[in-house]
């Protein structure tokens, strides 16, 4: 009987003694990370949009934590322990089925794009294996006051009223909305000093492109257009399409777009930095907000990016320059 005790007592206190190291402590050290700069507390929509988020399994299909190896760079800067201050239990994840949503309030800044999204991804994301989670809206003859329907394409909308969310569908997106990154101050630094440093390597000239980044007054190279086009796809395809033709009354065109086709990218440069909203494209004045790309895009990315924009899909604009970019960008909104 001793015997059988010893035995019952000492994996009772191995037990114990794993639990505190590999939970208990470390749950406790990590609780007391300060939030990373910028950081913010849930608001409570926001607190109970994680809540839905976690009642239906989200976190079974998508992550929110970038590792840092290249194939994450999609997805934003690698996660630090100050991301999580206000998110515990952490909703890390571990499947990738989807995207890592760590940053995706920023990818994804649309409210818009989101409710459709939520309602049938394939309405924005054709390609898209998610399901459907219809049932956290309601159909109705009218929108009721102060609620904005959902803008779906025809083959996605019924064949009478209008979609609407539910206070569920609300709460979801608003949690969905708040996920985005920080910058970080030193990574913040380290990349404005490589801007300034090839800048300087190629004289400070507008005309000059450095041999990683944006493209020149005189034409950007096939490696910018590159990579603008993957900047593309990963920040902006969702809702202009890769196709670039958007989706008729809920996300602009870029074909044939008079901004695009600017010889004065003032106006375009501007919309990347600083989002729009309010602001008729094409005669067109569109429910869905464009969110600001300048915190997580630097300013040779930017310059990738609208340049891919103005010369794919038979678009003639001229390109940009880094340099014209810090300009708009020290101006402010």
């Amino acid at each position: 009987m001793n015997k059988l005790w010893g035995i019952v007592g000492g994996s009772t206190l191995v037990f114990i003694t794993l639990a505190l190291m590999m939970a208990v402590i470390p749950g406790i050290e990590l609780s007391r990370t300060p939030p990373g700069a910028g950081v913010k507390p849930l608001t409570p929509l926001q607190a109970e949009g994680r809540e839905v988020y976690v009642a239906n399994g989200c976190s079974y299909c998508h992550t929110q934590q970038v590792r840092p190896i290249a194939e994450d760079k999609v997805f934003g800067r690698p996660s630090a322990p100050g991301d999580f201050a206000y998110q515990t239990p952490e909703l890390a994840g571990s499947e990738r089925t989807g995207p890592d949503l760590a940053d995706v309030g920023s990818r994804r800044g649309s409210d818009v794009w989101q409710y459709m999204h939520l309602y049938n991804p394939r309405s924005v994301v054709p390609e898209s294996i998610m399901p459907s989670f219809s049932w956290m809206f309601h159909a109705a003859d009218k929108p009721p006051s102060g609620v904005s329907p959902v803008p779906l394409p025809p083959a996605y909308a019924p064949k009478h009223g209008v979609v609407v969310p539910t206070h569920e569908a609300e709460a979801l997106v608003a949690y969905l909305l708040y996920l985005k990154q920080t910058t970080i101050a030193a990574e913040g630094a380290a990349a404005t000093a490589g801007a300034n440093a090839a800048s300087a390597a190629m004289g400070g000239m507008p005309g000059a492109t450095a041999a990683t980044g944006g493209g020149s007054a005189s034409g950007a190279g096939s490696a910018q257009i590159a990579h603008g086009q993957t900047l593309f796809l990963s920040n902006c395809s969702a809702c202009h399409q890769a196709s670039g033709q958007g989706l008729p009354g809920v996300f602009p065109s870029l074909q044939g777009n008079a901004v695009v086709n600017n010889a004065d990218p003032t106006q375009h440069i501007h919309a990347v930095l600083f989002g729009l909203h309010g602001v008729p494209v094409g005669g067109v004045t569109y429910a869905s907000q464009m969110p600001p790309f300048g915190a997580q895009l630097s300013d040779q990315d930017v310059a990738d990016l609208i340049d891919y924009e103005r010369s794919a899909w038979g678009n003639h604009g001229r390109p940009v320059t880094p340099a014209e970019v810090t300009t708009i960008r020290a101006h402010g909104q």
